[in-house]
Parts: C-alpha cells; sequence; structure tokens
C-alpha cells in the first residue's frame, strides 16, 4: 500500500519551495532592519512549558496539542507555538542578565491537532517576533510596525489593524466578576468546553468558536470600560505612537486572541477580512515560566496563510530561475571537460547542471528549456579545440562566444 503523508501535513515542493525562500528572505531582512536576532529552539518541550506558558483553558491546550510520552515516561509535546519555547531559553540561559531589550525571531514548523482546511494544516510554520524588556507603549508600537512593514514590503495593500487592550491582573479580575454575571444567565447554553473556563478563565469564552457560545457572547461586556488608569494610560500612549507613524487603526473591543498569557495591548492584522497576523503585550509570562518579573511583547504570523494570501491577492512572488547555464555535450571528452567547467562556474555562484542522462543534443535542449536554464551551450569537439564557447540566450536566442580558457568571459556573459 502507498504510503502517503500523515492529514494536515504538506510536501513543499522544489517548484513552490521559491515562494517560502523569498518570503522568509523578506521576513528576515525586516527583522534585522529593526534589530531583532535570530533564535532557534527544540521541536519539542517539557508539556509543562505550555500548560504554564500556553493556558490550560486555551483551546491550543485542550484540544489541539501533540503530546507523548518519550523513553523516560516524561510527557513531552511538540511545540504548538513559538512564544513560550523563546521564553523559557531566554530564562533557562540568563538572557535576562544582557542588555536589554532583548530582540528575537523564529521561523519555526508548530504543531496543531485541529480542523485542517485551507491554510490551516496540523503541521504549519510561524514566523515570530519576541521582545523582552520593556514596559514603554513604544515598543507595542514598534512590534506593530514591524509587522506591518513585513507585510507592506511582501506588496500586501488591504491591510488593517485592529487593537484593544486586554487589562492586567490588577483589573481583569472586576471585569471577570462583570463577564461571568452576564453569562450565568445562559450558563446552561454554554459547550462543555466552556462551562469548564466559566470559573478558571471566563475570558476565554469569548474567543470560542462555537456558535451557541458566539450568539451568548455578541452582547457581553466590553474590557475598556473596566481597565484601571495604568492600562488606560498605556493604551493612549500606544495609539499616539501608532499616529505619529501614520499606522492607522481601529479599535476592535472583540479582540482577546487564543492564548492567556496576554496582557494590556492585543492586536490583529487583517488583508481584506482575513487574519494574517495577531500578537500583543504579555507582561507575566516570563515570570509565571519562572523568570524574574519582566514586561515582554510580540507577535506570530502563519506562514502558509501568508503564501496563499499573496497568491490570492495575485502578487507575483519572483523565482530566480533554477539554472543559470545548461552544458551539453557531445563525445566522452567533452562530457568530462563540460563536467570540470561546471565545477569552475559554481565556484563563482553561478547555477550549472551539466547531462547526467545520456540524452541526445535535441532532448538536452529540451530538458534546459524544461528546467528554465538562462543559457544553454553545447560542448564538443570544436569547441574543446578552439577553446570557445557559444552561448545562446533561451529568452530571445541570442549567441555570445566565450573563450573556454577564461571562466571570467564565461562569468560576464551570463551577468
Amino acid at each position: 500500500m502507498e504510503i502517503q503523508a500523515p492529514k494536515g501535513t504538506k510536501d513543499i515542493l522544489p517548484q513552490d519551495a521559491y515562494k517560502w525562500q523569498y518570503v522568509e528572505g523578506i521576513l528576515r531582512e525586516v527583522s534585522k532592519a529593526f534589530g531583532v536576532r535570530e533564535i532557534r529552539t527544540p521541536i519539542f518541550e517539557h508539556t509543562e512549558l505550555f500548560l504554564r506558558g500556553v493556558g490550560e483553558t486555551t483551546d491550543i491546550v485542550q484540544k489541539e496539542m501533540y503530546t507523548f510520552k518519550d523513553k523516560g515516561d516524561r510527557s513531552i509535546t511538540l511545540k504548538p507555538e513559538g512564544t513560550a519555547p523563546s521564553v523559557r531559553a531566554f530564562i533557562e540561559n540568563r538572557l535576562f542578565n544582557e542588555a536589554q531589550p532583548t530582540k528575537l525571531y523564529y521561523i519555526i514548523p508548530c504543531f496543531r491537532y485541529e480542523n485542517v482546511q485551507k491554510g490551516r494544516l496540523r503541521q504549519f510554520h510561524q514566523y515570530g517576533i519576541e521582545m523582552f524588556g520593556s514596559k514603554e507603549p513604544s515598543m507595542d508600537a514598534e512590534v506593530i510596525s514591524l509587522a506591518m512593514e513585513a507585510l507592506k514590503r511582501l506588496g500586501l495593500k488591504s491591510l488593517s489593524l485592529n487593537i484593544n487592550n486586554l487589562g492586567c491582573p490588577k483589573c481583569r479580575p472586576k471585569y471577570n466578576e462583570a463577564l461571568k454575571s452576564y453569562l450565568q444567565e445562559n450558563y446552561d447554553d454554554l459547550c462543555d468546553v466552556c462551562k469548564t473556563r466559566f470559573e478558571k478563565n471566563p475570558m476565554r469564552i469569548l474567543d470560542c468558536k462555537e456558535k451557541s457560545c458566539n450568539k451568548i457572547t455578541k452582547n457581553a461586556p466590553i474590557i475598556l470600560d473596566y481597565i484601571c488608569d495604568e492600562c488606560n494610560d498605556h493604551f493612549t500612549e500606544v495609539k499616539k505612537y501608532l499616529d505619529a507613524l501614520n499606522i492607522k487603526y481601529k479599535i476592535d473591543p472583540g479582540i482577546v486572541r487564543g492564548l492567556d498569557y496576554y496582557t494590556k495591548t492585543i492586536f490583529e492584522i487583517l488583508n481584506e477580512d482575513f487574519t494574517v497576523c495577531g500578537g500583543g503585550r504579555y507582561d507575566k509570562l516570563i515570570e509565571e515560566i519562572g523568570g524574574p518579573e519582566m514586561p515582554a511583547v510580540g507577535f506570530g504570523m502563519g506562514l502558509e496563510r501568508l503564501i496563499m494570501t499573496l497568491e490570492q491577492e495575485g502578487i507575483e512572488i519572483p523565482n530566480e530561475g533554477y539554472i543559470d547555464l545548461y552544458i551539453g555535450s557531445r563525445g566522452d571528452k567533452a562530457k568530462m571537460e563540460a563536467f570540470i567547467l561546471a565545477k569552475k562556474l559554481r565556484e563563482l555562484g553561478i547555477k550549472t547542471e551539466i547531462n547526467h542522462m545520456g540524452r541526445s543534443v535535441k532532448a538536452e535542449m529540451k530538458y534546459a528549456n524544461k528546467i528554465g536554464a538562462l543559457y544553454t551551450t553545447i560542448l564538443g569537439d570544436d569547441e574543446l579545440e578552439n577553446n570557445t564557447l557559444k552561448l545562446k540566450r533561451m529568452s530571445d536566442g541570442e549567441q555570445f562566444e566565450a573563450s573556454l580558457n577564461n571562466i571570467e568571459s564565461i562569468k560576464n556573459v551570463l551577468k
């Protein structure tokens, strides 16, 4: 029986890989422009990290994590998101002792057992930013600015930014009581999962995907009516910084995000009606996982969804081409010389391919065209005797001569 990829996973084939390389390249460039450095964490972590970091009442922990026991009977989880592992690494490697802020980015695979749909897989890839050490509203605005810059540089134009403030541990209990009071009347109509959330974390009910719960929470109290002066002042300053950068935004009290660790600022960036980025501030997470009291803010961006959005918008992703020069050959001596010439050209950074299949010259040209070679040449007895190559530009058929003994002359034609 043919073995197929597990449900919810997808092969990225060579003809599509260039899209990923291009998008990842832009994201890395923008990260560097903001002084953000890359971090790479293990693909799996101790399950406790996500219980404490992501939150026991979230959909991720309750329904979606890939958790298993290893041979040492330890509970291990494939990482469902990138923030908690980055915080764990920040604490374990004592990066909090270095000059702050610490600015990190990652491009990682993540794993969630959820319903498979277009743009949503069980193994997906995430670009994330985490900035530790600053409680200043300017840092919130910088994180948002970085996300907007990355999306705009990729060519997305129909972007909208929605922001909200989730309060802090000082003001959220008051809101939770108001929310529980509102939900109490319809408690019996809540889904079973939300009934468990009612006492532990009623705000998580606002993020439920069940239609029955959505109907109940439609007119729920708004947290912005309950935030304390400190949170309100912080939110006001964030908006001032966004105004200074001419970043337009809409205040959306309905945003709560799907993770328990958020405090104060949260945001979502949409292209049309499709969310392509989400994040916010999480000032208590580092302390919750065992580190010092230290503020933080960041975001996550799903790459499958992002690439799908670029394609839907008709944004052409540049393809540099697979091969610069295809060298065909006639005869054993010419084949060996082509093999040696290809090595020299590759050392100069010229993408070169030769005949490994014993094809005829006609078949070689068909193959060169199929792989998108920009130039082709045929090496035979005459070329070896005269030390010359005729390079054919495939786009228009124009031919150029170069010296077989002068690699730079060949390189100059191919520029």
